[in-house]
């Protein structure tokens, strides 16, 4: 074919995008990327970055009301929306222009326009209304919220992208979904003193996690006020005087002054032209990719959550890496998306890797499980009634440590070692072997030594 304008154009400059093109702009591909938006994707500006930002502004409650135990007098303390908001804006305004900078420094284009395919190897850029040529290409154009179309009123909903423009705080918050967005925002939303309620179709919140991480999370988020009603569907959404009111499926209703839908994320695919390139969607409508993240088309790859593999910025950022070390670097490079690490900051957050119980049951047969419940340390004093939860679950042939499941604080900072440990293929009898830090709550891990009655085994019960 004709020499194309560039080696590389990505389209979107969300983390996988942007590793992707700084390089290989690095190993001295010639690079552009289109961003219609902001650079930082989902991950910087709608999601990880600005709700953590949001979680530590709703534990300063917990931290006022508990320094009375340890000998301070805190006047009354008063929270400010509008400064949050603003605050956040303006680190997610910085870092937007950092992964602008970090491309470009390292020598790749950036247009601020959509692109769209128009053949196998041209791109049209919208905004400019002129087109380039790519001997490669590289979607990277993430995902969006799921808002259902079925659901009469939806209309007065809001979802993820929008809850973080919020002029003022609602008082009363109803979230309709119980995964990662919806127990987080349930978390800020309470800790920052909103009444809130989670409605899940669903028998148990955090579809897809460790059984014992289910219960133990939904227990503690209805101590500390949250009211969660699992086996509830909305039929409808009015506007009233005083509110929303949304219609069960039992026609209860619920009142609220703001309804989120955090039910799902959907592969970000229409209107990029895919389908004139011959690039192949999978059932769910994402793009179908190898293990190098190559699609239908042996010159187009993508990355991140437009191919729903693992919904996850670091997952991202992995295979666009390997993406530019295949085509750049002369190292055909594929991404291990087994036993990833992951956190979930809710209030008390979670952190887990490797395999549930139940999968490992499902895949190994039989499992040895140890774990404990316990009042952390700093609570002895304040009295709050909040706990820790440990958990292994264990090869019994082969003593493998097979998954290692957390909620309590610090399992999001504890988890990413614990990582290390699963991908090494430790042993209990490893974990067993190794002193404990005295005194934290992670020596707890290496200090069980009983084994326990598997969750699936009670829940048979």
């Amino acid at each position: 074919m004709p020499q194309c304008d560039y080696d590389l154009f990505v389209i979107g400059a969300g983390s996988g995008g942007v590793r992707a093109s700084r390089m290989a702009a690095q190993f001295g591909a010639r690079v552009a990327v289109a961003e219609e938006y902001r650079p930082g994707g989902t991950c910087v500006i709608r999601g990880c970055i600005p709700k953590k930002l949001m979680a530590y502004a709703s534990h300063f409650a917990d931290d006022f009301e508990d320094a009375a135990a340890y000998g301070w007098t805190v006047d009354a303390p008063r929270f400010s929306w509008p400064t949050l908001i603003a605050n956040k804006d303006k680190e997610i305004a910085r870092l937007s222009g950092i992964y602008a900078r970090i491309m470009e420094n390292a020598g790749a284009e950036l247009f601020r326009s959509r692109a769209v395919l128009e053949d196998a190897h041209t791109i049209r850029l919208t905004d400019e209304d002129r087109t380039v040529t790519a001997a490669n290409i590289l979607v990277a154009t993430g995902g969006r919220p799921h808002m259902p179309d079925d659901v009469p009123g939806i209309e007065h909903a809001v979802s993820s992208n929008e809850v973080f423009e919020l002029k003022q705080q609602p008082r009363r918050v109803v979230i309709v979904g119980a995964g990662y967005i919806a127990v987080e925002f349930a978390g800020i939303f309470n800790g920052l003193g909103s009444d809130v309620t989670i409605l899940y179709r669903g028998a148990e919140i955090l579809r897809g996690f460790d059984l014992d991480v289910r219960a133990t999370l939904h227990e503690q988020m209805a101590a500390r006020g949250i009211s969660i009603r699992c086996d509830s569907d909305v039929k409808a959404i009015n506007r009233t005087e005083s509110g929303l009111v949304l219609t069960l499926k039992h026609f209860e209703e619920v009142e609220a002054d703001l309804v989120l839908y955090a039910t799902g994320r959907t592969p970000n695919v229409e209107g990029l032209g895919l389908e004139k390139a011959g690039v192949r969607l999978n059932e769910w409508g994402a793009v179908k990719v190898d293990s190098y993240s190559r699609t239908s088309v042996p010159h187009i790859f993508a990355v991140g959550d437009v191919t729903d593999r693992l919904q996850l910025t670091p997952i991202a950022l992995r295979e666009g890496a390997a993406v530019a070390e295949t085509l750049f670097n002369g190292r055909p490079t594929a991404v291990d998306h087994e036993n990833v690490p992951t956190a979930v900051f809710s209030n008390p957050p979670i952190g887990t890797v490797g395999l549930t119980e139940e999968d490992a049951i499902a895949r190994h047969g039989a499992v040895d499980i140890y774990k404990t419940s316990f009042k952390p340390l700093k609570h002895t004093l304040t009295g709050r009634d909040e706990r820790v939860l440990m958990k292994l679950v264990v090869h019994p042939e082969t003593d493998r440590v097979l998954g290692c499941h957390m909620v309590g604080q610090d399992a999001p900072e504890l988890v990413q070692l614990a990582g290390v440990a699963i991908r090494l293929r430790a042993t209990k009898a490893d974990f067993d072997s190794t002193v404990a830090v005295h005194p934290t709550s992670a020596e707890e891990l290496v200090t069980l030594r009983e084994k326990a009655q598997p969750a699936t085994a009670k829940a048979a019960e």
